[in-house]
């Protein structure tokens, strides 16, 4: 698809939809939620889209949400706000929980009141001022080690590794789920980043049985908070559930669980149309969404270059908006961040180019992805 008629597509999908999200303002949920069936439902028993953000760097080298070296937490918030979108995807890493470290300096030079303080603090005010403003937060254990995340060598495939291994994960998870028992905006948990590593769902050998792990795990979690959701990722970088509706999860407290599909641009698979690209979708995630008893979809990843110049990239974003909004899909765009963070392959403080905001997290950095974004918004 060339320059002219991506342009075109872009104005096609928005049509029709632009005087609606700017004058609309959306209900706020009112946590905590809980399933029915294929959708999420509030405490009220109304139906919840999630609408969402990956706001990364508790996972990152640096143990500090990004941004927070360049604004105000307070200002940052209020981007998210403006976005439009009603929660945040916050991910985590077993390393910053277990040994808290005090952030650097340099990480929240924007914001004094951090200094000299330890990650987990800093942590808690990003939850409470997040929950201040009525956003939702999903806590995402995206890795063990903290790093930029995802291959097949870093270490950090499984939900355990020799570091952090299983019981270690299952505690962590009672310990930050335990922390924020208290804050209703926390609404779910999502157990575990993109398993890779030749991860399963079944299958005979316990140390590659994610299906099992996430029974335990999500258990777990519900024996800290039985109100909070559980999103389960899958195998191949939570990009195939095949199978799900063979060897479906089960937890012991019903109404709880989510399934959350990655999506990205596959380089070595260029969709020749729509249809194409369709197909592949329903057959690795989107059969799901006919499958009983019903379990609720939500994209916990997708993401392209913040100025949609990127050739087959933007082309595909173009095309999986649309496969989103024809199945009504909840979502959580990667990323927020206008930085990197520091991490195998990154650079701190290089602009991020898949991020929503400026470099000075006090500006939209992809006014036209974001327009893109709104179509699909509740």
């Amino acid at each position: 698809m060339n320059q002219t008629r991506l342009v075109r597509s872009l104005a096609a999908v928005c049509l029709g939809f632009t005087s609606m999200v700017a004058t609309a303002q959306p209900r706020h949920a009112e946590p905590p939620l809980h399933t029915s069936g294929h959708d999420i439902l509030d405490s009220a028993g109304h139906r919840v889209r999630l609408t969402s953000v990956n706001w990364y760097g508790f996972d990152q080298q640096d143990f500090v949400a990004g941004g927070l070296d360049h604004a105000p937490l307070a200002t940052i918030v209020q981007e998210i706000v403006d976005l439009g979108v009603n929660s945040v995807r916050l991910p985590w890493a077993n390393e910053t929980l277990e040994n808290n470290p005090r952030v650097p300096d340099y990480a929240v030079k924007a914001n004094p009141q951090f200094r000299g303080r330890h990650a987990m603090e800093v942590m808690d005010a990003v939850v409470r001022a997040l929950a201040g403003a009525h956003i939702m937060v999903i806590l995402d254990n995206h890795v063990s080690r903290a790093d930029w995340c995802c291959s097949e060598t870093d270490g950090n495939g499984l939900w355990y590794n020799a570091e952090y291994p299983e019981s270690k994960w299952l505690t962590d998870w009672q310990t930050i789920v335990r922390r924020y028992k208290s804050e209703r905006w926390v609404v779910g948990v999502d157990l575990r980043n993109e398993l890779r590593n030749k991860a399963t769902w079944g299958g005979t050998d316990p140390r590659l049985d994610w299906h099992a792990a996430a029974e335990r795990g999500g258990n777990a979690v519900l024996t800290a908070n039985p109100l909070l959701l559980i999103m389960v990722e899958s195998p191949d970088y939570s990009t195939n559930f095949v199978g799900f509706d063979k060897l479906p999860l089960r937890l012991k407290i019903a109404d709880r669980l989510v399934y959350s599909p990655h999506a990205y641009n596959i380089a070595d698979h260029p969709f020749g149309s729509y249809d194409e690209l369709k197909q592949l979708y329903d057959a690795r995630a989107g059969f799901l969404l006919h499958t009983e008893p019903g379990v609720p979809l939500w994209v916990g990843e997708f993401g392209t270059c913040q100025t949609l110049n990127c050739g087959a990239n933007s082309d595909w974003l173009v095309m999986y908006i649309r496969y989103m909004k024809e199945n009504d899909l909840a979502w959580s765009y990667w990323a927020l961040n206008g930085t990197q963070s520091s991490g195998h392959g990154r650079k701190y403080d290089a602009i991020e180019s898949y991020g929503l905001l400026s470099p000075d997290y006090q500006h939209i950095a992809a006014p036209k992805l974001l327009e893109l974004l709104r179509t699909i918004q509740n």
